[in-house]
């Protein structure tokens, strides 16, 4: 049995935050930021907008694409670093939200992988019969966990949702193969420090440690990261006996434009194979790659019979690659 993608849907705050509007924040300038990451803007939710806000309406967008009803849906998987609570699962939340009685609903925690990661989940489910329809959604609400004091890591992220419905499918328009790793000697060069059971939340350490907020090493993490997709989009080409110049269309994480160039410039893919739209919506961590999915595909970008590689890095670290035959 085969998978294939049925639908993609994306959901964004209406709020843009500009470059020019975080000069006023922060010690920064449009200039250094478009020239160190390519971002020029964000969006923010707002009060009243929460991860599970996000991930509800992306789901239903690509439900529509696909469409699928709510009681068809078999399991729901969000990948997430930003969860509406500690628990229950924002999953579950979405569940109700949607009306998707029949599914088994849980979050996943592979921080900008995530959303590579619950789609290699959903495959296993879906190639062995134990499900039908699936929906895997990458939601995020970065905003409410980054330092608006540190100049270095607020202006690279942003908050939206993205989410696709796979399926089994007998047909030849499908998932290839999904790939997914980790390196846990790394963990703690990207990592939100506080409110875990090692830093649980309190007033010293949540406001005067600011230990709520993600921490990052920059120059450190971009090494890695572009070491790591390159090697799980290697990965991927070699499980199906291509090589870079049979894909058609590369959409990597939309963490830093320097991060992206690298990677393709390593795997010789020119700028006409890419798709990015990091200068708009900034580092959306889990929701990167299914919201820019969504646009090449509402765009008309992909194209049917493209080859059509995904790859993401992520805090952990973690980094996954899928490649598909549109």
């Amino acid at each position: 049995m085969n998978v294939r993608i049925t639908g993609t849907g994306s959901a964004l705050p209406g709020k843009i935050l500009t470059n020019a509007e975080l000069e006023r924040l922060v010690d920064t300038s449009d200039e250094w930021i478009t020239t160190r990451t390519g971002i020029k803007e964000r969006r923010i939710a707002v009060e009243g907008e929460y991860t599970s806000t996000f991930a509800a309406e992306a789901a239903r967008r690509a439900m529509a694409m696909a469409g699928a009803h709510p009681e068809e849906i078999d399991l729901i998987i969000i990948g997430t670093v930003t969860p509406d609570f500690p628990f229950p699962s924002t999953a579950c939340i979405v569940q109700d939200l949607l009306g998707a009685t029949n599914a088994t609903a849980f979050d996943l925690s592979a921080a900008c992988s995530g959303f590579l990661y619950g789609v290699s989940i959903a495959e296993k489910f879906l190639r062995s019969g134990a499900a039908r329809k699936v929906l895997v959604i990458g939601s995020e609400v970065l905003s409410r966990i980054v330092d608006w004091q540190d100049r270095n890591t607020c202006v690279l992220f942003g908050d939206g949702a993205g989410a696709v419905v796979l399926e089994a499918s007998e047909g030849d328009h499908s998932l290839l193969s999904t790939h997914t790793f980790s390196n846990g000697s790394f963990w703690n060069l990207l990592y939100q420090p506080g409110s875990g059971s090692r830093n649980p939340a309190t007033e010293s350490r949540t406001i005067d440690e600011r230990l709520i907020y993600l921490k990052m090493e920059g120059n450190d993490v971009f090494k890695h990261a572009v070491r790591a997709m390159e090697e799980a989009a290697l990965k991927a080409l070699d499980a199906n006996g291509l090589t870079p110049s049979n894909i058609s269309l590369m959409i990597p994480h939309q963490a830093n434009r320097r991060i992206i160039d690298a990677t393709t410039k390593r795997l010789g893919l020119g700028p006409d194979k890419l798709f990015t739209n990091l200068h708009r919506y900034g580092n959306t961590s889990s929701a990167s790659i299914p919201i820019a999915l969504d646009e090449a595909n509402r765009q008309g970008v992909i194209k049917p019979d493209s080859k059509l590689l995904m790859v993401a890095f992520g805090g952990g670290f973690t980094y996954a690659s899928a490649l598909v035959n549109w």
